[in-house]
């Protein structure tokens, strides 16, 4: 398991981060450019506006692993917080068993998600849903928003498998992160 994390962290930092960053930057240039074309030409394309949400939409939903993976999502920390002061071992194992659940919580409904997804996105392809501008199928960006549910279970899985090491007092050998370094697993 500790080969399969490493393997992740190197997949989600030599490669998704740098495809979520490429999407976002994409989008980014053609809202630049339907900017200049609207107001300094007179002209736009309707499936422009569309190409722009949904590429930022689908950085975004790529990213969310990454996030996930660092622990830099926002989350309310107060009783974690208050009982990791307390210094007592039966608060180190509250916050433990509490971290936990957070991360189990978190697994269940990514993967909630994707399986009630995998259908919806079925019937997009089969119907042909298309963007508002009616140039777009609809469906890529729904599979992307799937894959970055499940790439985020990955993540969460991990975090669980971890947080299980921790309870049991086996965690020595599970690869601890560098955050300052990019979330780099230090070996």
């Amino acid at each position: 398991m500790r080969n399969a994390y490493i393997a992740w962290r190197y997949f989600q930092n030599r490669f998704l981060q740098y495809c979520a960053a490429l999407l976002l930057l994409g989008a980014t240039l053609l809202a630049l450019l339907e900017v200049v074309r609207r107001y300094v030409f007179g002209q736009s394309f309707p499936w422009q506006q569309d190409a722009v949400t949904f590429g930022i939409l689908c950085a975004v939903f790529l990213f969310f692993s990454i996030v996930q993976s660092r622990n830099l999502h926002l989350r309310v920390t107060l009783v974690l917080t208050a009982l990791r002061h307390n210094g007592s071992e039966r608060a180190r194992l509250a916050v433990n068993l509490l971290e936990l659940f957070g991360a189990l919580l978190g697994l269940g409904f990514c993967v909630y998600l994707v399986l009630r997804g995998l259908p919806v996105a079925e019937r997009m392809v089969l119907r042909n849903r298309m963007t508002e501008s009616l140039v777009l199928p609809l469906w890529p960006f729904f599979i992307v928003f799937l894959t970055g549910m499940a790439f985020t279970a990955v993540s969460f899985l991990f975090q669980v498998y971890s947080g299980i090491l921790v309870l049991l007092g086996r965690d020595q050998n599970w690869p601890k992160l560098d955050d300052e370094d990019g979330g780099q697993p230090i070996l």
